[in-house]
């Protein structure tokens, strides 16, 4: 055993304890070995989706830099207060309400 290992406690469901142990008694292997080889394979899988949602997220912001390139040559950058013109409408909306409400 030249490998340094660093002793954990993790509580297994009794379906996957089981089913290391069978494992393990098949191959002649300890648990403990199986269990390092499942948490081996199960790192790679989530480092590869990892890997495959960022490659997702840069493709989804590189299409919305397209989208906003079309927009932008097609209707040009908007010189409004779009803060200023929601609260304007906001506030004429309540006034509304309130006539009403008399």
């Amino acid at each position: 055993m030249g490998e340094r290992y660093h002793r954990s406690q993790i509580l297994l469901e009794p379906e996957q304890h089981e089913r290391m142990r069978h494992i393990a008694k098949r191959e002649s292997r300890s648990i403990s070995d199986v269990a390092r080889e499942v948490i081996s394979i199960g790192l790679k899988v989530l480092a590869n989706d990892e890997k495959a949602r960022a490659r997702r997220r840069s493709l989804a912001l590189e299409h919305l830099g397209q989208i906003r390139e079309a927009v932008l040559e097609r209707h040009g950058v908007y010189e409004g207060d779009l803060v200023a013109e929601a609260r304007s409408e906001r506030e004429q909306s309540l006034e509304r309400a309130r006539r009403a409400d008399e």
